[in-house]
């Protein structure tokens, strides 16, 4: 059983920057491809950035040029680095590892972009 937990969430004023970590337990990590989603307040969720184990990238368009995706497989943690972040993009952020549809999935970190 793969457990992922989500770190580095909070508050942070617009215009500003995080980085969320997203580490795995277990030894399949490298092999599956890893995203990131997010689920704003009565909203689906949906994916903000996906990573294969070939680290080929994948955005949303709503974030192209604001955050980069990656990984380290020696450490099993894939990470999100955003920047430029806009009000828009408070969410619960989920980090997810081998595809949504029969992937593991964190608890989930919060990410508010509020003044």
């Amino acid at each position: 059983q793969v457990q992922l937990v989500e770190s580095g969430g909070g508050l942070v004023q617009p215009g500003g920057s995080l980085r969320l970590s997203c580490a795995a337990s277990g030894s399949i990590f490298s092999r599956y491809a890893a995203g990131w989603y997010r689920q704003a307040p009565g909203k689906q969720r949906e994916l903000v950035a996906a990573i294969t184990s070939g680290r080929i990238t994948n955005y949303a368009d709503s974030v192209k040029g604001r955050f980069t995706i990656s990984r380290d497989n020696a450490k099993n943690t894939v990470y999100l680095q955003m920047n430029s972040l806009k009000s828009e993009d408070t969410a619960v952020y989920y980090c997810n590892l081998g595809g949504s549809a029969m992937g593991y999935w964190g608890l989930g970190t919060l990410v508010t972009v509020s003044s």
